[in-house]
């Protein structure tokens, strides 16, 4: 193929309009193509079930089979793409989402079903490397800033369209067409990221670490599965989640062993003891904690409930709970970008978690007067501070406190953090829940202290500019 190989620009230097086009569009299709993936199926999981003949339990192991798939695939793919070729690994990423939608497409039973998602999983940390590759092409620090913003806000569902359009087609062509459509999405990124991205490798170049690559992957792939089977509560199987959490844990101090003594470590074990990572981490694993089942999981769960809520239906919930929530976040996250770029990736997380923190304890209000408006005003206040702001922003410094050397193993272990977070928020806040005989606000409230640690832990983060090795140094000290 011929490719795109346009000069990327100085340190300080902004991009011009007529290449930052046609790279934020490649960037987007393939984002687009991921996150079809991760939320359009919602419609169509009764749909699968019925017409594969499988229990609701089985269809929901294969939608944990692509989660954590993409969970996995995240933490070392971005920095196979520091090596390689971050265009490169994108293009394939995107060919594999293809053939994992054929099979899933094509799928005559849930096992068939099951492989095709585990597959499509390899798009799991496309929102990573195009931030990665975001920040290699624009080097001027404000418009970096709008333009991750931007590309990170579909993060957390197309404004509902997505889910909309999954029901829609759900219902007029069946389940196999979402997976023909999402592979079609896949297959236009192919294209669009291989001629409209140009391609960037790190400047200390080395060989993988494959060995590590296998005791993290193995680690914080049994750490997620036990998380999602402890998340069934009464119905898990206990001996299997503390049995695949000691083999986990395990996994990973021999993953920190290897990394002390590989000559090319996936991650030194100096980088993950630098604040910069495990401050990161931290922040990102508390604030999924706190929020994540509250809103997906308590609010839907409270406006369906005829006694302590409204109770909508099933095809009406979402339009009040879910679909504002993120239509919020996508208006909200290229705001936030803009304003990081002037006042600072930090402060915007911080006005952001608290402003989460401060939706989640609203929470404890609207459960005794659990209306439509109410639960309207809820999902709205937490879609701009949580999926437009705190979002955004952990996502973004993931890849600014990133050392210029080593751009994807920051990124990948957030992704790790992100779905770490996601696991424990359903097994915390439900486990409340259910130890509080179903009381939505004693879950809320444990949700809430969840983001107070969480906005602690955030004043733990250095800013990007103070990390000597970072590309806001480097562009810093270009404009001094």
């Amino acid at each position: 193929m011929t490719t795109t190989n346009t000069p990327l620009p100085a340190a300080g230097q902004k991009l011009p309009t007529n290449q930052v086009v046609p790279l934020m569009t490649a960037l987007l299709v393939a984002v687009f193509a991921f996150q079809l993936n991760a939320s359009m199926l919602a419609p169509a999981l009764h749909t699968m079930e019925m017409d594969l003949n499988a229990t609701t339990a089985q269809i929901g192991m294969t939608q944990t089979a692509f989660f954590t798939a993409a969970a996995v695939f995240a933490l070392f793919m971005p920095r196979w793409g520091d090596l390689i070729g971050r265009r490169k690994v994108l293009v394939w990423m995107m060919i594999v989402t293809v053939i994992g939608s054929v099979v899933a497409a094509l799928a005559t039973n849930v096992t068939m079903l099951f492989i095709g998602r585990v597959i499509q999983g390899v798009s799991g940390p496309t929102v990573a490397l195009t931030s990665v590759m975001l920040r290699q092409a624009v080097r001027e620090e404000k418009q970096f800033a709008f333009l991750v913003g931007i590309l990170t806000s579909v993060n957390g569902g197309i404004a509902g369209i997505d889910a909309i359009l999954g029901g829609w087609l759900t219902d007029a062509f069946g389940f196999r067409s979402l997976f023909w459509v999402i592979g079609a999405a896949a297959l236009i990124a192919v294209f669009a990221v291989q001629y409209g991205v140009p391609e960037t490798k790190s400047d200390q170049l080395q060989p993988m670490d494959w060995k590590g690559v296998v005791g993290l992957v193995v680690g914080v792939g049994l750490v997620l599965t036990a998380l999602n089977m402890a998340g069934e509560l009464a119905a898990a199987n206990w001996f299997m989640v503390i049995l695949l959490l000691v083999v986990g844990i395990a996994s990973l101090v021999w993953f920190w062993r290897t990394e002390k003594s590989s000559p090319h470590p996936l991650m030194s074990t100096d980088l993950l003891s630098q604040r910069r990572t495990w401050a990161l981490l931290l922040t990102t694993t508390l604030t999924m904690t706190g929020v994540f089942a509250v809103m997906n999981g308590l609010v839907p769960n409270l406006a369906q409930d005829p006694e302590a809520g409204p109770g909508m239906s099933a095809g009406v919930v979402s339009w009040w709970t879910l679909t504002p929530y993120a239509l919020a976040g996508l208006a909200m996250g290229p705001i936030s970008g803009w304003l990081a770029g002037r006042v600072g990736y930090k402060i915007i997380l911080q006005i952001g978690i608290a402003g989460a923190a401060l939706s989640v304890l609203f929470g404890t209000v609207v459960v005794g007067n659990a209306t439509h408006a109410m639960l309207l005003a809820m999902s709205i206040l937490a879609g701009i501070t949580y999926a437009g702001m705190s979002n955004i922003m952990l996502g973004s410094l993931g890849v600014v406190l990133a050392p210029k050397h080593n751009q994807g193993y920051l990124p990948g272990l957030n992704g790790g953090a992100f779905n770490l977070g996601a696991g424990l928020s359903f097994t915390i806040i439900f486990a409340v829940f259910t130890a509080t005989d179903g009381n939505y606000r004693a879950g809320m409230i444990a949700g809430a202290i969840l983001l107070g640690c969480a906005f602690a832990a955030s004043f733990l983060i250095p800013k990007p500019e103070t990390v000597p090795d970072t590309i806001a140094a480097e562009d810093l000290a270009a404009r001094a």
